[in-house]
């Protein structure tokens, strides 16, 4: 099994509808770690590490979000493993 890690850039209607808070859940509901927070431009961002295909599958829910939420873009990046984090956390 690979782990990877992830730096998603989410943009479009994305704060102020729970997409924060809904990627902490998803996040924790699939057991990958990580963090997410808000940007001051509007746009959301978050780094998850976990195996490949579970961080496929956040990057697929990554592009729809929760109800509220209106998605225009989701930039991807892949960055190098951490050993610091060890759950998902909701950064401020």
């Amino acid at each position: 099994m690979s782990i990877k890690r992830i730096r998603a850039i989410v943009s479009g209607r994305v704060q102020g509808v729970y997409y924060r808070a809904s990627t902490e859940t998803e996040a924790r509901r699939l057991g990958v770690t990580g963090w997410v927070r808000n940007l001051s431009n509007g746009d959301v961002e978050f780094e998850a590490q976990g195996p490949d295909d579970v961080i496929d599958a956040l990057i697929k829910w990554a592009h729809q979000g929760p109800t509220m939420a209106e998605v225009s873009s989701v930039d991807i990046k892949t960055i190098p493993v951490s050993k610091e984090d060890r759950l998902f956390s909701v950064r401020y």
